[in-house]
């Protein structure tokens, strides 16, 4: 523990000792806000419209004409920003030379790629931490139920640290970071998107597609629904994310 701890207090560091880390939560901020300020706004549009129905007002429910939609075009913002955020971890190593270093001291693989890995998924936290905030203003101004909000952010996080996982392997393959962040958003969007090809198919890869989809197990969470098989496929990819980022490196250290 006491390496994986040193592994990530070093890259913590060079995230919040450069502008990369600062950047991404601002800008994930910032969308974020706009994304909730907008869906707000909708909401109290809706709510004054049918004020004087009280039937129809009594069906408009915050969590879904708000939360649902933030948290959908949140994973999205997510999908964008986290390949930036991983494209330096191994990729850099490598550009610097510092990769050769790293790999013959009495650090582990597993240890090396784990303290990197925890300190990526901080900045997840960070990030998703600040835009937490806005709920703030929804229970004091309305009455949200806060179950779903609750498993939407556990949503975040759990397709956050997927995203992750698979942004540490194509930082493992190359020494360009712009490559590394180019091959992660494509494989990213690949399995957001692919269950759209699951209506072109048989049951049996209709099934198939449509598990392999992140949307589809995002989407369950974001209503409030805390399904295992859910949280299990999250963390499923992450360790078959981190699994090939092991075999790239110590298929590396031996040659």
């Amino acid at each position: 523990m006491r390496n994986i701890w040193a592994i990530y207090v070093k890259e913590l560091k060079s995230y919040f000792t450069s502008p990369m880390a600062y950047a991404v939560i601002a800008i994930f901020t910032l969308i974020s806000g706009f994304f909730f300020y907008s869906l707000i706004w909708w909401f109290n549009s809706q709510s004054l419209y049918y004020s004087s129905n009280p039937y129809w007002a009594s069906q408009l429910n915050i969590n879904q004409m708000v939360y649902s939609p933030l948290f959908g075009n949140m994973s999205i913002v997510l999908l964008l920003m986290l390949p930036v955020l991983t494209m330096r971890l191994f990729a850099e190593e490598k550009k610097m030379g510092t990769e050769e270093l790293l790999y013959t001291s009495p650090l582990t693989v597993n240890q090396i790629i784990l303290g990197k890995y925890f300190a990526a998924l901080t900045v997840v936290l960070v990030m998703l931490g600040v835009t937490g905030i806005y709920s703030i203003f929804t229970f004091v101004y309305g009455n949200p139920e806060l179950n779903p909000i609750l498993t939407g952010y556990l949503g975040l996080f759990l397709l956050g640290a997927a995203f992750v996982s698979i942004g540490i392997f194509f930082s493992s393959l190359t020494e360009n970071q712009i490559v590394a962040a180019v091959l992660s958003f494509g494989a990213l969007l690949l399995l957001w998107i692919i269950n759209w090809l699951s209506s072109a198919s048989g049951p049996t890869w209709r099934e198939i597609l449509e598990y392999l989809s992140f949307f589809r197990h995002f989407d369950e969470l974001t209503r409030g629904v805390l399904d295992t098989t859910d949280i299990f496929y999250y963390i499923s990819f992450s360790f078959f994310g981190l699994f090939l980022t092991y075999s790239v490196i110590q298929s590396r250290k031996w040659r």
